[in-house]
Parts: structure tokens; sequence; C-alpha cells
């Protein structure tokens, strides 16, 4: 599951880095509108989510197995939901980025559903 995780939070990456090269985005703004400092700190929290995902799915413990589960599920489910706020955007890189994404969050929420304790004391 961590790999999962790992590659949604580089596409999420991937997709900043091009805005910037490709001049889509203006530095100071978020949506065309001066961001604030507390902006600022939202946007990095949401974003930590994959990070603390990654944390969890590599170290928790088997006993927390049935937690780590519904975190995947619904922590995924929350990015899903969060970027289906934002489509369609204006340049044809960001919209596969997104499909990308979706699939991503697809794949994690399928594999977390199907997960079982078996498959998760074997890895």
């Amino acid at each position: 599951m961590a790999s999962l995780w790992i590659v949604l939070m580089l596409t999420y990456l991937l997709g900043d880095a091009l805005r910037l090269f490709a001049g889509d985005a203006i530095p100071g703004q978020i949506e065309g509108n001066a961001a604030t400092p507390i902006m600022w700190f939202w946007a990095a929290v949401v974003m930590s989510f994959t990070q603390v995902m990654i944390m969890l799915n590599l170290f928790l413990s088997l006993t927390l197995f049935s937690w780590l589960r519904m975190a995947n599920i619904i922590v995924s489910l929350g990015f899903f939901l969060f970027n289906l706020m934002g489509i369609p955007y204006p340049t044809a890189y960001d919209n596969f980025l997104m499909a990308v994404g979706f699939f991503i969050n697809g794949l994690t929420l399928w594999y977390a559903w199907r997960w079982s304790i078996s498959e998760y004391a074997s890895i």
C-alpha cells in the first residue's frame, strides 16, 4: 500500500512542477487569489496526508491492521472527492494527471477494501 501512496504523491508533485515550468502558476497565488499564510499551511497539511499514509503503511503493527485498512480507505476516498471538486482543469496535462490520480486512488480503495490480514502479515 505504501507504494500506491508514493506514486500518488509523486503524481501530485509532477503536476505542481509542470504548472510552474509551463507558466500556469503565479507565485503567491492560489486559483488567481493572493494566498495567505493560513492557506499555505492548509495546503501543506493536505499534502502531508500522503506522507503520513506512507509511514503508517510501513510501520504499523499487525495488531492495528483493521485501523490501517480503514485509514487507507478513508484518506483515499477523501483525496478522490477533494480532487473531484477541482475538475476540469484548464490544461491537458493537469486533466491527464488528475485521471492518473483518480486511477491510483481507485486502486488504493480497491486494494484496501479487499486487503486481508494474511496478506498484511506476509509483507
